[in-house]
């Protein structure tokens, strides 16, 4: 065994776990490790924020399947990952997040750029770690890339402090962990598998309601044959998309506050719900007491806490979905929905999703022609807000890992740095961000990053110059009075491009998308496409908050 510093055994304890690439920024006491990096294989990106590099470290995990590994300094360094930390963790994405710290003997003297930053995020990652030896850290690494990809995936820390980099010991990278009391479950029962057999056979109006686990899962695969074995339609939350084919018969679009009439409607007057890797969140339910009011409801959760949380469910089965699925595919047998399939289809021919394509440039006809341009071939992220809903309405996600987003935590300024770090991991891509003006100009740093590393990432600003969400919600619930939702006094973003050395476009007519998008496509360089939107255009469908699904605006924009 040879000696290594704390800072060689992070290097080589990264390369032991198959991390490629890094993004992160540098500070004083993480100088040890950015001189292990300088010899090392690691491909690291440096980002111009430290939120940046937790986005881009998430984008990078939810495109390629992957630990997403981001670093940050002590104090401020630490602390500016917090959001995106966060972000993952309300995702559960996996990722490894390594802080600098000030030596040991200093903590909890209020040194110079010290920070609790475990304490910070104790809620907001699934575990933690303070490293105090320098022999107990090759150890502490594999547990927290061991817990980051295993159960339900989350964010771990790791804070080192600057004598724990510096100090030496002999490595030795451990075979395996062990650890006592952490222990997830992923077989379903059989006997509850069997149940969910049953009430499917039994089942009139059945739906699936699928989610983000299904893609954690790589359980698309599986969720797709339960669909066409039984003729069940399905529908997604928004991190769901993806998981089944969007351009597919059965596919009912997103369900919830804007997802399409047809899908709610669906879940209103289900008797059946196989919820697959979903958690039932506020967004989705609507108001509980009045949720799938006729349905029987089987949750498939590889989380026991998750089930029963917020919706009282009939067949619980605590496992990973695409186990769990492959188990039920063998059971299922095709249901009686030909009645219920027929009034589906009157729904979506009634209730279509639409527009009035006619004065001002549509956001919807832009996401249209992205999908159109791409064919579904392409890595979307997003911001969050209108632009996101938009995305998730009007674009069609063919396959898994194609659709990122902040779902949970709703991060204004993730789509950008969560597109660098999906064109990192997916070099070969084509990848666009759909943002807002408002979220774009959270992260706009980021274009260094991305002319840096000759990332070709495509950024389609839908400009309203309005925070877009929040202004719709003040014109239908405040009397249209927009304070501090006026964002008109912005830069000029094809200037801004241009001084980064990124390419910038200006687009405020129909006939100028396509071919923008085009050249967006065949350039090598990171390209910003300034839309010109309808400034007071509003995402509809939409379930005010606390209403049933029921109880849809149905506004035409």
């Amino acid at each position: 065994m040879s000696k290594l510093n704390g800072a060689q055994i992070v290097v080589e304890s990264l390369l032991k776990e198959k991390v490629e690439i890094m993004f992160g920024y540098q500070g004083g006491a993480v100088l040890p490790l950015f001189d292990a990096l300088y010899d090392a294989s690691l491909k690291f990106i440096l980002v111009r924020h430290e939120q940046g590099a937790a986005h881009a470290a998430d984008g990078y995990a939810r495109s390629t399947g992957k630990v997403g590994v981001c670093l940050a300094t002590s104090g401020p360094g630490a602390t500016n990952l917090v959001t995106g930390i966060a972000t993952a963790y309300m995702d559960s994405i996996p990722m490894v997040a390594l802080t600098g710290q000030v030596p040991t003997a200093m903590i909890g003297n209020d040194a110079f750029q010290e920070a609790d930053i475990t304490g910070i995020t104790r809620s907001i990652t699934k575990h933690n770690y303070l490293v105090k030896d320098v022999a107990d850290l090759a150890e502490t690494i594999k547990e927290a890339f061991h817990i980051a990809r295993t159960g339900r995936p989350g964010p771990v820390l790791i804070d080192l402090p600057k004598d724990v980099s510096t100090g030496v010991t002999e490595f030795k990278y451990p075979a395996k962990v062990n650890l006592p009391g952490y222990s997830p479950t992923y077989f379903g029962h059989p006997g509850q598998i069997k149940r969910a057999a049953e009430a499917i056979a039994n089942a009139t109006r059945p739906v699936i309601y699928a989610g983000g686990g299904v893609i954690l899962s790589g359980a698309a695969k599986e969720l797709k044959e339960l669909a066409e074995k039984t003729g069940i339609p399905v529908t997604t939350t928004l991190l769901g998309l993806g998981g089944f084919p969007g351009d597919h018969a059965l596919f009912l679009g997103m369900l919830g506050m804007h997802g399409t009439k047809y899908a709610n409607y669906a879940i209103s007057e289900s008797d059946l719900i196989i919820a697959v890797g979903a958690r039932f969140d506020d967004r989705v339910t609507g108001k509980v007491d009045e949720f799938a009011p006729h349905a029987k409801i089987i949750h498939i959760d590889i989380d026991p806490s998750a089930i029963s949380k917020n919706i009282k469910v009939d067949i619980p089965i605590v496992g990973d979905v695409g186990n769990v699925l492959r188990e039920l595919n063998k059971l299922v047998k095709p249901a009686d929905t030909v009645a219920w399939l027929a009034k589906i289809e009157e729904w979506k021919k009634k209730y279509p999703l639409s527009y009035r394509k006619q004065g001002e440039l549509k956001p919807q006809y832009v996401v249209e022609q992205i999908y159109e341009v791409t064919k579904g071939d392409a890595i979307i992220t997003t911001e969050v807000g209108q632009n996101q809903m938009w995305a998730a309405q009007f674009y069609k996600y063919l396959k898994p890992r194609t659709f990122l987003s902040s779902g949970g935590l709703g991060t204004m300024g993730y789509g950008f740095p969560a597109a660098i770090g999906a064109q990192a991991g997916n070099p070969e891509a084509v990848v666009f961000d759909i943002a807002g003006d408002g979220s774009f100009q959270m992260n706009i740093q980021e274009l260094a990053t991305a002319v840096q590393y000759e990332l070709p990432v495509n950024i389609a600003i839908l400009n309203n110059q309005y925070l877009g969400m929040v202004r719709q919600w003040q014109e239908l619930f405040f009397k249209r009075r927009y304070a501090q939702t006026d964002i008109s006094v912005a830069p000029d973003f094809v200037k801004v491009a241009e001084a980064y050395g990124a390419e910038g476009m200006l687009i405020t007519k129909e006939e100028e998308v396509r071919p923008a998008l085009e050249q967006a496509i065949a350039s090598p360089k990171p390209v910003v496409l300034d839309f010109r939107i309808a400034r007071e255009e509003n995402v509809f469908p939409m379930v005010p908050a606390g209403a049933a699904l029921t109880q849809m605006i149905e506004g035409m924009a």
